[in-house]
């Protein structure tokens, strides 16, 4: 009996997390998933989430809505595992699965990427070592508080490495606004990273 006929026979029993956790390999959870075992469902979830939550909370303004972010990508995660070949990255998989269901919650709250705050005349490169002082934490919360325009393109650009044609073709707009969005977001990141390590920019002399 291989592990998934294993984990099968002991959903039946509603015990094979305790039981299971460390014998059911990736590919066996994945296709547990594809049967709708729900004990394999909850240990995807438990691989995964925190990985996602991640996502979430970069693409969210505020935890409660990371989370709504993050049940929603599971409840497509569960419902299109199927459609996954075992080709590729799983993780890939899920990431861009997390990524297309947190852009559509933020469509439904019609986000605008024609916010023009004014922005300081910073050098386009982050100070390295005012990075490098950051938790990821801390970082997360800086890319969290940029205006959601803002925001989405320096997540789907600087972080998922979308080109700027395939980022306008997401978000409905043309590739120059999502070049001029990424180095607003860049500069106004900058300068809220100055901020929360209380460093100055060096004065001319």
């Amino acid at each position: 009996m291989n592990c998934l006929e294993q984990s099968d026979k002991l959903c039946d029993h509603g015990n094979l997390y305790l039981q299971t956790k460390a014998l059911v390999t990736e590919t066996e959870i994945i296709s547990g998933c594809q049967k709708n075992v729900v004990e394999c469902q909850r240990m995807l979830f438990l691989r995964y989430s925190k990985i996602l939550m991640t996502i979430c909370l970069r693409y969210a303004s505020s935890v409660p809505d990371a989370e709504d972010m993050l049940q929603e990508s599971f409840v497509r995660i569960f419902s299109s595992v199927r459609q996954y070949s075992f080709k590729g990255s799983f993780e890939g998989w899920l990431r861009t699965v997390t990524v297309n269901s947190c852009l559509r919650k933020l469509e439904k709250s019609k986000f605008s990427c024609d916010d023009t705050s004014a922005i300081e005349n910073l050098a386009d490169t982050i100070i390295p070592h005012a990075i490098s002082a950051l938790s990821e934490k801390e970082l997360i919360k800086l890319i969290s508080s940029l205006p959601d325009g803002y925001r989405i393109v320096f997540n789907l650009s600087a972080i998922e490495g979308y080109s700027h044609e395939e980022i306008a073709n997401l978000l409905n707009i043309e590739p120059v606004t999502s070049r001029s969005q990424l180095a607003k977001a860049r500069k106004l990141l900058q300068r809220k990273i100055l901020a929360h390590q209380k460093i100055n920019l060096p004065h001319e002399r």
